[in-house]
């Protein structure tokens, strides 16, 4: 092949990934969150267009610059979250400040924000003064007294952490490691690299697997991980990259390779250990241990994975139990009631049920459905493939509960590099389309519908088109002539 011909292959990528750029950071830079949702919802459509240019192109590159190119891309992609403080979510502030609190010696789990025990830890960035200062929407009041105003750009400052240890050594980590004066910048830059390690542990097990890596685009490229993981910061994209890797480590050997079975239950029980880290650090990720149990008939196999994962996460948080006064928890069960899960009438939870069904329905519906979801993958699916199933649940879980919050979904992104299956990237758009677009509406329970209602339509007609062109295919295989 005449060289100019793979160079003139990349050029429409190379493109595509550049408008991308381009637009994230257009995006990025816009402080739009309260002032224009709808504005701002206009650029994360843009963004989202040209990701699908851009993974339609790739399909034309030759293979051996496929890996260069994702990782090029993963680099530039990742940097544009850095262009501007947290725009859409206030998250990081509380990481930064539950570092600091335990560098000072201190349990995160022993204090609110606000308590006055803590006032010698304040400073002007998390805790401005003043009526200026105090006059953005994104500033919470705190008690004070004399005539200044007193408030902080940690949300929720009333109450304790809700962050599972991991997390919390994470966030001590960052604080050791930054400079002084260095405010956001170290959370993000630490989010960077960590979405970066992701990308390279996609490439790792896709070429382990012998799978086409460009499946790994789908996470580099996807424009929920500069906004989200780097940009806001979310401590998420570290649960990914451990959910990930603990996946890749479960998974059963690719057809064609042989191994011990003493060597598959070291490699499962390390997997399991690193699925733990995962659930210690946002909880979220124990939704992928269905998953990681897919097909397996054996009860040794499954305990391989299930004592080490609870093993770890009871271990990570036995040390803050000794060291705290207050529950470890923090404050989880009001959170939970908070963002209506107990209750299907509240904000924007359950939207698809509540279409359907009564609201006194929805918990025990969801409840029923997602055992069938979960009991076929451990029946039917492939041990060999684990995120398959594990997107599978994830996904289905995400389509009824409708969350909110656009940062829940990395994890989805990051299985869907893992699979293949980009229809449930649907699921990712429907987040940030609740979170932001809702406030443009006055309605995030109508919006939410509308958009987990739409992604799910899709992945229902993506998967039936794909279902009848497979079978279309065993059956013209079947008949050919021997």
């Amino acid at each position: 092949m005449n060289l100019r011909t793979p160079l003139r292959l990349c050029a429409l990528p190379v493109l595509a990934l550049g408008g991308l750029v381009a637009a994230l950071v257009w995006t990025v830079r816009y402080d739009g969150n309260f002032t224009d949702p709808l504005g701002l919802s206009w650029r994360y459509a843009a963004c989202w267009a040209l990701f699908a240019v851009a993974l339609l192109a790739l399909r034309r590159v030759p293979g051996r610059l496929v890996v260069p190119l994702v990782l090029a891309g993963a680099f530039a992609v990742a940097a544009t979250g850095l262009v501007a403080e947290p725009r859409t979510s206030t998250d990081s502030y509380r990481y930064a400040w539950d570092g600091r609190v335990q560098a000072a010696g201190v349990s995160p789990y022993d204090h609110a924000p606000q308590d006055p025990a803590l006032a010698r830890l304040r400073d002007p960035w998390l805790f401005p003064t003043g009526a200026a200062a105090c006059a953005g929407p994104d500033r919470a009041r705190i008690p004070y007294t004399g005539q200044t105003p007193h408030c902080t750009r940690i949300n929720r400052p009333s109450v304790h952490t809700i962050y599972p240890p991991v997390a919390e050594v994470y966030f001590l980590a960052v604080d050791r490691l930054s400079p002084e004066g260095a405010r956001h910048k170290p959370l993000q830059i630490g989010a960077g690299v960590l979405s970066l390690g992701v990308t390279g542990a996609l490439l790792l097990i896709l070429r382990r697997r012998g799978t086409d890596p460009r499946g790994a685009a789908y996470w580099a490229w996807c424009p929920a991980v500069p906004v989200e993981a780097v940009n806001n910061a979310h401590v998420d994209v570290l649960g990914v990259l451990l959910a990930v890797a603990g996946l890749g480590l479960v998974a059963a050997p690719a057809p064609g390779r042989r191994a011990r079975d003493g060597a598959v239950l070291r490699r499962r029980a390390g997997g399991g250990l690193v699925l733990g880290a995962a659930v210690a650090t946002k909880l979220m990720p124990a939704i992928v241990l269905p998953g990681a149990l897919s097909g397996v008939r054996r009860v040794r196999d499954a305990v391989a994975v299930l004592l080490p994962a609870a093993a770890f996460t009871a271990l990570a948080y036995l040390p803050y139990v000794l060291l705290s006064h207050g529950s470890v928890l923090g404050y989880l069960g009001g959170y939970v009631e908070e963002e209506g899960y107990e209750d299907p009438s509240a904000g924007s939870r359950y939207a698809l049920l509540r279409l359907v069904l009564p609201g006194d329905w929805a918990v025990p519906v969801l409840l029923v459905a997602m055992a069938g979801v979960c009991g076929y993958v451990l029946w039917r699916g492939d041990p060999r493939r684990p995120w398959s199933g594990a997107l599978l649940v994830t996904g289905w879980a995400f389509a009824l509960l409708t969350p909110g919050y656009s940062w829940y979904a990395l994890l989805l992104v990051g299985l869907v590099a893992l699979d293949g299956r980009w229809e449930w990237l649907g699921i990712a758009v429907a987040g940030p389309a609740v979170y932001v677009t809702g406030q443009a509406f006055g309605s995030r329970g109508a919006v939410s519908a509308t958009a987990y209602g739409a992604a799910v339509l899709l992945v229902l007609v993506v998967t039936a088109v794909r279902w009848r062109r497979q079978r279309g295919e065993g059956l013209g295989a079947s008949l050919r002539p021997a």
